[in-house]
C-alpha cells in the first residue's frame, strides 16, 4: 500500500478507533506495537503515538524508539504519546489531583494553526487520563487548553511534531476527525488514495504476482468476509481457485444447502463438504471456549488438508482473515493483548505444506462490505450480518450436544427471520441467540416446566471494535419471546442482551 501512515498502540482501547478515523479519510494506516516498529519507514508519510493505560512515570512505562521518527517524519502525539513527549524531552508530566476523564471543552485555540482549522472555540473534546503536563517538552508551543488542562494541545518548533491530550478518534471529540484530516491532508499532505476500487486493483495485481499458476484452496463460510476475498482471488487466478464449504455441524438452520446455493452462478468452482458429525465428536463434553475455538480451527485444518490432497497440486489456502483478527490475535507487552484466539488467524500445522494468502487482512469490516460491493456482489449477501467462525459453538455456554444445536438453531431462525420480516435486520449489524447453561421453572399448560433459557443478541456497530446494545421495539420482542417459546421445544424463557462494547464483548463467549 502507499501513503502509509503507522500508528504506534501502547494498548489503548481507543487504537483501532484511530485508524478506523484514518481510513475513513481515504489514507491507508496500519498499527503496530509501540517495541515492534518497522524497520524500514520509507513508505509512511506520517507517525501516530497512541493512548495507553500505562503511566509515563511507571517504571515500567513503554519506550518507543522515536530515533527515526521525531524530526523526520509529521508525528502526532495522542493522550499518552504528547505525556511521553513532554515527559522524556524536557518537560513534566505529574498526577492529577483528580482523574480527567469525559467531555471537555476547548477554552483556547492559538489561533491561525492549521492543526486547528475549521475547529471551533469551545469545541468538545474526550479527556480520558490521570496525569497531566504540567510543563511543555523544550521547543514546545502551547495550541490549546481546556478548563482544567493548561496544555491540551501543543507542537515543537522545529519539528513537524504535535501532541493533544484527549482522544480525536472517539465519537464525543465532535472536531477530532477535522483535526486528524488537518495534520494528515494539510500538514503531512497525505494523498488521499486509499479507495475501494484502488484496493481492488492493488490487491488483484498482488495476488496475480504472488500466486501467478498456483492453485488455492478457499474455505467459504458464506459471510462476507470469505465470499470477497473468493471474488477477488477469482478475479486474480479465475479457474486455480478451488472453494469449499465445510458444515461443521454449527451454521444457523438449513443454512449449509443455502449458501451452497448462493454461490451458484456467481462463476466460483465451489465444492460442499458435511463434517458436522466429525466436529460434533471432536467437541463432545467439552465446556471451555478456548479449547471449543482450539478444536474448531484445528479439525477445520484437518478437513482442508484432506480436501486439499484431493487437488493436485495445489499450493495455497486463502482464508477471509481481516483487520480486527489479526490485532485482536497479537498479543505482546500492553498492547493488543489477546481477548480471545481466532481459528483463521496465526499458520498453519508444520504437517499441511500449503501457503497463507488472506487478500482482506488489512481491512475492516465496513471497507470489506464496500469492497464487496465495487466487486459488484449481490447487496443482500454483503449485508449479511457477521458470524462467528466457530459458529453456534461459541453461543452455547457449556457443553455441546446436538440436542443443544438443534434447539439454539431453531431459537436462531425465529429471532433472524423475525428481524427481516419486521424491516430490522438492516437496522442491526450483529444478531444472535445464545443458549445458557441453566434452565428455569416456568408454567405451560397448567405444568411446571424446567427448561432451557435463551438470550438475544442485537447490536448495532461499524466494524465491530465498538458496539451498542440495539432498541429493539417491546411489541417486537414480546412476539419474538412467545414465538420461541411456542415453537421451540426445550425454552421456556427468553431475555435480552442490553449490554455494550466495551465493556462486553459482542459474542458471550
Amino acid at each position: 500500500m502507499q501513503h502509509n501512515v503507522l500508528i504506534l498502540d501502547f494498548g489503548s482501547q481507543y487504537t483501532q478507533l484511530i485508524a478506523r478515523r484514518v481510513r475513513e479519510l481515504n489514507i491507508f494506516c496500519e498499527i503496530f506495537p509501540y517495541n515492534h516498529i518497522p524497520s524500514d519507514l520509507s513508505s509512511y508519510k506520517a507517525v501516530i503515538l497512541g493512548g495507553s493505560p500505562f503511566s509515563v512515570r511507571a517504571e515500567d512505562a513503554p519506550h518507543p524508539d522515536l530515533s527515526q521518527i521525531r524530526g523526520k517524519l509529521p508525528l502526532l502525539a495522542v493522550c499518552y504519546g504528547a505525556q511521553y513527549l513532554a515527559h522524556f524531552s524536557g518537560g513534566e508530566v505529574a498526577a492529577s489531583n483528580t482523574r480527567e476523564y469525559g467531555r471537555a471543552n476547548l477554552s483556547f485555540i492559538k489561533e491561525n494553526e492549521l492543526f486547528f482549522e475549521n475547529v471551533s472555540q469551545n469545541s468538545q473534546v474526550w479527556m480520558s487520563h490521570s496525569d497531566s503536563i504540567k510543563a511543555l517538552p523544550t521547543n514546545g508551543i502551547k495550541l490549546a487548553s481546556t478548563h482544567d488542562v493548561e496544555f491540551a494541545a501543543y507542537k515543537i518548533e522545529g519539528e513537524t511534531t504535535y501532541a493533544i491530550q484527549y482522544h480525536p478518534e472517539v465519537f464525543h471529540s465532535t472536531d477530532g476527525s477535522k483535526m486528524l484530516e488537518n495534520f494528515l491532508v494539510k500538514i503531512a499532505e497525505v494523498p488521499q488514495t486509499f479507495t475501494p476500487n484502488a484496493f481492488v486493483e492493488e490487491m488483484v495485481s498482488e495476488l496475480k504476482q504472488k500466486v501467478g499458476n498456483d492453485k488455492v484452496v478457499l474455505g467459504l463460510s458464506g459471510g462476507v468476509d470469505s465470499t470477497v476475498a473468493a471474488v477477488l482471488l477469482h478475479q486474480a487466478i479465475g479457474k486455480n481457485l478451488y472453494c469449499v464449504f465445510v458444515n461443521n455441524g454449527l451454521l444457523r438452520k438449513n443454512e449449509y444447502q443455502s449458501v451452497l446455493d448462493q454461490y451458484k452462478g456467481m462463476g466460483l468452482n465451489v465444492k460442499g463438504v458435511d463434517a458436522g458429525d466429525r466436529f460434533l465428536s471432536e467437541l463432545a463434553g467439552v465446556s471451555d471456549p478456548e479449547t471449543k475455538r482450539k478444536i474448531i480451527g484445528r479439525v477445520f485444518i484437518e478437513v482442508f488438508d484432506d480436501e486439499s490432497h484431493l487437488i493436485e497440486d495445489v499450493k495455497w489456502l486463502a482464508q477471509g482473515t481481516i483487520y480486527p483478527d489479526v490485532i485482536e490475535s497479537v498479543s505482546v507487552k500492553g498492547p493488543s493483548a489477546t481477548i480471545k484466539s481466532h481459528h483463521n488467524v496465526g499458520g498453519l500445522p508444520d504437517y499441511m505444506k500449503l501457503k497463507i494468502v488472506e487478500p482482506l487482512r488489512m481491512l475492516f469490516k465496513d471497507e470489506v462490505r464496500r469492497v464487496g460491493a465495487s466487486l459488484g456482489i449481490d447487496p443482500e449477501l454483503l449485508g449479511r450480518h457477521p458470524f462467528p467462525g466457530p459458529g453456534l459453538s461459541i453461543r452455547i455456554l457449556g457443553d455441546i450436544t446436538p440436542e443443544k444445536v438443534q434447539i439454539l438453531q431453531d431459537v436462531d431462525a425465529v429471532f433472524i427471520d423475525g428481524l427481516k420480516s419486521w424491516g430490522l435486520y438492516d437496522k442491526v449489524w450483529q444478531a444472535g441467540a445464545i443458549l445458557l447453561p441453566v434452565n428455569s421453572v416456568g408454567v405451560m399448560g397448567d405444568e411446571r416446566t424446567y427448561e432451557k433459557v435463551v438470550a438475544l443478541r442485537a447490536v448495532e456497530s461499524t466494524d465491530g471494535m465498538t458496539a451498542d446494545w440495539v432498541h429493539l421495539p417491546y411489541e417486537f420482542l414480546m412476539k419474538i419471546s412467545n414465538d420461541i417459546i411456542n415453537k421451540v421445544k426445550g425454552v421456556n424463557r427468553v431475555v435480552y442482551d442490553i449490554s455494550s462494547k466495551p465493556p462486553a464483548t459482542i459474542e458471550w463467549e
